[in-house]
């Protein structure tokens, strides 16, 4: 019995450092774009200046606590696989399900989950 116990607290410390991260894309155009062979082949840009088509969005799930950083390459290896030159206009958002809890005022940022998402675009020539 206790031997089982501490393989039970083992698996616990070991799975409570574990990050998990949901990634998902959408295409939003007919159009072919062959994929990039790197994720570092995709730039962020805050604003885009250049004339450019959205080809899709990327919506990266995990923890609140990540910040944009720990998640941009995720975004960007997504994009790269769409075929995206750059992303851009970067959203961060509570999960559907959290949105849905009563007294949202009471309870503010308490969410376990959020979404970032982001606009995958490639540049006209």
């Amino acid at each position: 019995m206790t031997k089982k116990l501490l393989t039970l607290i083992s698996l616990v410390f070991l799975a409570s450092a574990c990050s998990l991260y949901h990634v998902d894309s959408a295409d939003v155009t007919t159009n072919y774009y062959p994929s990039k062979k790197s994720a570092s082949d995709v730039v962020y840009l805050e604003t885009v200046t250049e004339p450019h088509e959205i080809i899709g969005y990327v919506t990266v799930n995990t923890e609140r606590r990540h910040t944009i950083e720990d998640v941009l390459d995720k975004i960007k290896r997504e994009a790269a696989i769409l075929g995206g030159d750059a992303i851009t206009d970067i959203r961060t958002d509570a999960t559907g399900e959290w949105k849905k809890l009563p007294a949202q005022k009471l309870i503010g940022n308490a969410y376990i989950r959020a979404n970032f998402t982001a606009a995958v675009v490639v540049f006209k020539n």
